[in-house]
């Protein structure tokens, strides 16, 4: 090949490559699949994947107050939230969220549309494991504010990929609106048959955990927390642990963690009650909620009718805890769980009274 012949096959190649290039730059930037520059008016948003969307969501939805969790917020209606509080309500969502990863949502919504209220879901699994477990799925690139990081969304394979799957969702009428994103509530049953038989039941351990064993990674979560209180000193942050299942703390007891996991709930307390714009709230200590297990579609998740619940109490202040309450609360607590009748729930007389005629 001559060095002119091999120059124009070049400089095709390279045209050929740019104008490929260009086409899935254009592609993803009309149907901005994560919401990066806009939220869709001509069509109904597809939601797929919270870490990528999430960012998209809190740059284009202003919102007076913020629900932010894991999966155990995801039943929730940014309305409904909106509605109990006053003014308008978002939800945010990250599943089995590390606190850097809520850290970075947090950060964007200040920097972005900072709300009055912010109420974070604070999950004891989560509360107390290690920070260094984070898997690195977040897309950071999505968070900052570095608009050089564009070419990184425009020119990326998975959001061309979720391009076409939102092209092709929305064509099969598979859109939801901005309220019912990444719910799943209408997709598992909650009922106590359900949570007893998605529950496994672990041997009871034959040593229990050291009081102190989570007090270090629970500290490095707490410190993510407390920032928060320290940087945005204008928003009232409302805090609450959230109501996992009675069959969480027969899980703690027979993995021998209660006195750890008890431990690290009165340093949460300690920590963030000295703060004056963080209220905190005992929703795992709450029987209306967890034992009901008619609420739960496991040991953990509850409804959303269970949610409409939480944000009552949330509002009413039912499950305050102060400085002044929260050791006796804790000492009731214990006391309650260590004590509880968990071998009821496999007794077939637990399972009798709910299908006996009069209960068809």
């Amino acid at each position: 090949m001559s060095d002119r012949a091999y120059k124009r096959w070049s400089c095709g190649l390279l045209l050929t490559l740019l104008l490929v290039l260009g086409a899935c730059a254009a592609v993803v930037y009309w149907v901005d699949p994560c919401f990066y520059y806009r939220m869709p008016k001509d069509r109904a948003p597809v939601f797929f994947s919270e870490r990528y969307q999430t960012a998209g969501i809190v740059r284009n939805n202003a919102a007076d107050v913020v629900l932010l969790g894991s999966s155990m917020t995801a039943n929730y209606r940014g309305s409904k939230v909106g509605a109990v509080f006053g003014g308008t309500g978002l939800r945010l969502t990250i599943p089995d969220g590390y606190y850097s990863e809520f850290d970075e949502v947090m950060t964007l919504l200040m920097r972005t549309h900072p709300p009055e209220r912010v109420l974070f879901a604070m999950d004891a699994n989560i509360l107390t494991r290690s920070p260094a477990g984070v898997t690195g799925a977040m897309p950071d690139y999505l968070y900052d504010d570095d608009s050089l990081n564009d070419a990184r969304y425009l020119l990326n394979k998975d959001t061309l990929y979720y391009s076409l799957y939102a092209l092709m969702s929305q064509r099969w009428n598979a859109g939801e609106t901005l309220d019912t994103g990444f719910m799943w509530d209408d997709t598992v049953w909650w009922n106590h048959m359900e949570a007893l038989d998605e529950y496994e039941r672990p041997e009871v351990a034959a040593v229990s955990m050291p009081a102190g064993a989570l007090l270090a990674d629970t500290a490095e979560n707490l410190a993510v927390v407390t920032n928060w209180a320290t940087r945005y000193p204008d928003v009232e942050f409302d805090l609450f642990f959230s109501p996992y299942s009675i069959l969480y703390w027969d899980k703690i007891d027979r993995m021998g963690e209660t006195d750890a996991v008890f431990a690290a709930l009165e340093l949460a307390c300690k920590t963030l009650l000295p703060y004056e714009n963080i209220t905190l709230h005992g929703l795992l200590f709450d029987r209306d909620i967890i034992e009901q297990l008619d609420y739960y579609c496991d040991y953990v998740h509850h409804s959303a009718e269970a949610g409409e619940l939480v944000l009552a109490k949330l509002s009413s202040g039912a499950d305050r805890l102060t400085e002044e309450n929260y050791r006796k609360t804790l000492a009731n607590w214990r006391d309650f769980v260590v004590n509880y009748d968990y071998e009821k729930f496999w007794d077939e007389h637990y399972w009798y009274q709910f299908h006996t005629p009069n209960n068809s």
